[in-house]
Order: C-alpha cells, then sequence, then structure tokens
C-alpha cells in the first residue's frame, strides 16, 4: 500500500485533541516491570484488535519511558479501572516514582493493579510507528475481571463517571418482517 498523501492543510493540533476529547474513553494503566521493578503508564487509547487469536492494541507516545522498557516477545498487563480507581489515572498519566506505594499484584511475573474492573496480561507481538506515536499489538495469555463496578471515563479532557440515575439507552431491536 502506497503512503497516503502529506495533507493539505495542517491542522491545529489544540483543535485536534479538543475533538478527539469528544470521544469518550474507558480508562487503562498498562503496568510492566522497569528495571526489576513494577511500573505503569495511563492510556486511554485502548482497544481489542482480534478475537482470533486474541490480540489488543495500545497506543503509546514515543517518548514515553515504556517504550524503553518494553519490546517485541515482553509481557504487559491491562488494567481497566473503576470510578473507585480515579486517583490511579492522573497518578499513572505522570512519572511517578516505583515505589508510590500502589496495591500492585503479580501474575506470572507481571505487574496487575488490585481493584480493576478487569485485567489483562499480553505479550506484544507487534509494533508500529504512527506518527507521535508507537501502537504495541499484543496477544491476551491471561484475563479476568473483578466484581461488578462503575468504569472511570476520560471525556473533554477529564476522568468523568457514569451517573447511577441515568437511564440507559435502550437496546435497539430490527423491525419485524
Amino acid at each position: 500500500m502506497p503512503p497516503a498523501a502529506a495533507p493539505r492543510h495542517r491542522i491545529d493540533p489544540r483543535l485536534f485533541r479538543r475533538v478527539m476529547g469528544r470521544f469518550a474513553t474507558g480508562v487503562t494503566v498498562v503496568t510492566y516491570m522497569r528495571e526489576g521493578k513494577p511500573a505503569g503508564m495511563t492510556a486511554n487509547a485502548f482497544l481489542s484488535v482480534s478475537l482470533e487469536p486474541p490480540l489488543v492494541l495500545v497506543s503509546i507516545r514515543k517518548r514515553s519511558s515504556f517504550v524503553k522498557h518494553v519490546r517485541v516477545g515482553s509481557r504487559c498487563g491491562i488494567n481497566i479501572l473503576s470510578e473507585q480507581q480515579r486517583k490511579l489515572g492522573p497518578h499513572f498519566a505522570h512519572y511517578p516514582p516505583a515505589d508510590a506505594g500502589i496495591p500492585f499484584l503479580m501474575h506470572a511475573g507481571t505487574p496487575l493493579l488490585a481493584g480493576s474492573l478487569a485485567q489483562i496480561i499480553a505479550r506484544v507481538t507487534d509494533i508500529h510507528p504512527a506518527g507521535d506515536h508507537l501502537l504495541f499489538i499484543a496477544e491476551i495469555e491471561h484475563l479476568t475481571h473483578g466484581p461488578e463496578a462503575q468504569p472511570l471515563i476520560f471525556f473533554s479532557g477529564r476522568y468523568k463517571r457514569i451517573h447511577a440515575h441515568d437511564p440507559e439507552v435502550p437496546q435497539w431491536e430490527p423491525p419485524a418482517a
């Protein structure tokens, strides 16, 4: 496939961020081993890629310390945060000290965050450059979920929660034939 042509008009990065911020996402913390100690980073650019084999993707800024420690073949944990873990989102979005007293669990040599809605352990199979980010594709080796709880949401540059009193959107039903 030939490379895409350069855009005719430069997009304002601030506007791009604001517009993309209108897409609500869940919040994950990707955990890994850094110099023999558990570490993590917040990532909301996370998605499932394939059921067979089970693959996930996380987009990481090239200048992140994560890219210095995680390579093809490395394992990492993906922790889907609940609203009770709200403080962990901004904590791992910065450069936290390795000994910040975070309740890590270890599974198969991979750190995970206690109390997450779901936890995934995946082995990196591919890394692809994409602008100022790298796309890490990883095959799932283990997954589990915790008790039912409300997810932590990121929208318009802020952490949000789903209000319990909001009615659910009704499910779409196809018209009867």
